[in-house]
């Protein structure tokens, strides 16, 4: 009898739990939160106690046009209402309802970039992304400036870029903003941003948690000659702090969101964020002393900070939670897109031997295989760069892998080596951290595509950072649960809790995922690897000035 029971009492639950999950959305109680990531669009829709219940997602890709990274504004909103469309479908065949209302809405998106509109609220350039690496003069020159680190991507970097190139429309910017702060003021016609996404426009005062006065009076002066009619703080987006009203979705903005018509206006919409800021709210780590690691297209790291730095460092970006929190982030272009072109060489040999592909196992099958070789991958050497990468020096990439005659080739070496590079430059930046500043951190915890694969990213992490890695069940449901959490705290925190504490006690009480340590012996062998990477650089950049 025991077993028919659980059985029983499981399906009960089942069924209690989504008829509970209809009921929420039925009665416009659930919140929706949706992130623009580099290849993908997703949508999570939660219930009350924020769990996720229904998903939608859209697949995309950057454009190479004119040499600068972008995606077209019909891309934009194709993706986003294809998505939307997708999640409605999700909630229409697993609880036969339909989305009226919801309590709350959030938007993220990539940080960074360059977004710039006229008066009349039309694009003057196509959009910049934060792949781009063509603003090192202007980087340079803020930095100096300000005496402050200003990466390439930061949207200042690009308007003064566009400034020294004398680009035409820089006279007309009415407006100027991220991604995220674009979809957000379509959908709620305010021209807001919240203070995480915004960090990454210009720096953040710790005291006012706003812009930098004293930057953008330096700025201003500094382009006065140009005689143009704005001023910086005329065109950058209001910067809000969690939990903040930010607007509500406008007949318009629902009519742009959802193309059936269904949705209804009026909804709350909280401050929108970077993916940076709904990561560290995915993976609760907004208390100083936490961290979390991002590793997909693109891979960083975001440390939450006790005190300032002792001084800038040109490959640490300082940003801010999206409470306000001072947080040192290393933010490398590319992380896994090389890796997975090399999993993809083995699918197709794989197919050329007629036999069935799995991906999943494709992966899993030589991610643990690369566990079995040796700790310093026998000598053997990967250089991602797809993209460019700031942190190295690197304006442009060109994927190399790396071999004398003497190293030990081997598949198990191969893949280690792959693995490594796609954390190599992230070990590079935190380790200034936490060799030159000493800084402490009590819980690191990982996320994104990298760790899909069962304990041997989380391994890789551990030995690159010299530091026990965390991940959590909820960490796949990334940025899009992230900001749906922000959502959350938006209207559901009447207990007036700091974000820290309404993620602790109402979301993840207490649970810290699981946690592996890394062996003195793989710290060692990174270790090893990273110095030769190293050394090897001057290869990398021998190939970047080769032109086909």
């Amino acid at each position: 009898m025991h077993e028919p029971c659980t059985a029983y009492l499981h399906n009960q639950q089942a069924l209690n739990m989504k008829t509970d999950a209809k009921s929420t959305i039925g009665t416009g109680k659930a919140i929706l939160g949706i992130e623009f990531g580099s290849t993908r669009i997703k949508a999570v829709l939660t219930d009350q106690e924020n769990n996720p219940i229904a998903q939608g997602s859209h697949e995309w890709e950057n454009q190479l046009v004119d040499g600068l990274w972008t995606y077209s504004i019909e891309a934009i909103w194709n993706g986003l209402q294809d998505c939307y469309a997708k999640l409605r479908k999700n909630v229409k065949e697993s609880y036969d309802t339909e989305i009226e209302s919801l309590a709350a809405i959030g938007i993220s998106a990539m940080m960074h970039g360059y977004m710039a509109f006229d008066k009349n609220g039309e694009m003057l350039v196509p959009f910049r992304t934060w792949r781009n690496t063509n603003t090192g003069k202007a980087a340079a020159r803020l930095s100096e400036l300000f005496v402050f680190n200003i990466p390439l991507r930061w949207s200042i970097s690009h308007l003064y870029q566009a400034v020294l190139n004398h680009e035409e429309h820089v006279k007309d910017i009415d407006y100027l903003t991220t991604l995220a702060g674009f979809i957000h003021w379509q959908l709620t016609g305010r021209k807001v941003l919240g203070i995480g996404d915004a960090s990454g426009m210009l720096p953040i005062d710790p005291e006012t948690k706003n812009y930098s006065t004293g930057m953008m009076e330096k700025f201003d002066k500094l382009v006065e000659p140009e005689g143009y009619r704005w001023k910086l703080a005329d065109i950058l987006p209001e910067v809000l702090m969690a939990g903040a009203n930010a607007g509500t979705l406008t007949p318009e903005g629902a009519r742009r969101l959802d193309v059936s018509g269904h949705l209804k206006a009026g909804i709350p919409i909280c401050p929108p964020e970077g993916d940076a800021g709904t990561g560290m709210v995915a993976t609760n780590a907004v208390r100083p002393r936490t961290g979390n690691v991002s590793a997909g297209t693109s891979s960083f790291s975001m440390i939450v900070l006790e005190k300032d730095l002792s001084r800038p460092y040109e490959m640490i970006d300082m940003v801010t939670t999206p409470d306000g929190s001072p947080v040192a982030m290393v933010h490398c272009n590319n992380c896994t897109s090389d890796l997975n072109a090399w999993v993809n060489l083995f699918k197709e040999y794989q197919e050329l031997l007629g036999l069935p592909v799995d991906m999943n196992e494709i992966f899993s099958k030589l991610y643990n295989h690369a566990l079995t070789g040796q700790t310093d991958c026998g000598g053997l050497i990967s250089y991602n760069y797809i993209s460019g990468e700031p942190v190295t020096g690197l304006a442009e990439g060109r994927p190399l892998f790396v071999r004398s005659a003497n190293d030990r080739f081997t598949l198990a070496n191969f893949m280690r080596a792959h693995l490594y590079a796609s954390v190599g430059v992230l070990k590079i930046g935190n380790d200034i951290l936490f060799k030159k500043e000493k800084i402490k951190v009590d819980r690191i915890t990982g996320h994104g595509g990298l760790f899909k694969t069962k304990g041997v990213g989380q391994r890789v992490l551990a030995a690159a950072l010299g530091s026990p890695i965390s991940i959590m069940e909820t960490a796949g449901e990334g940025g899009a649960w992230g900001i749906a959490l922000l959502a959350s705290y938006a209207v559901n925190n009447d207990k007036r809790l700091s974000l820290a504490e309404f993620l602790e006690k109402n979301v993840f009480a207490g649970n810290s995922g699981t946690e592996i340590a890394p062996t003195a012996e793989d710290i060692a062998g990174f270790n090893a690897y990273i110095e030769k990477y190293k050394a090897g650089l001057p290869i990398e950049e021998a190939a970047v000035k080769f032109k086909e």
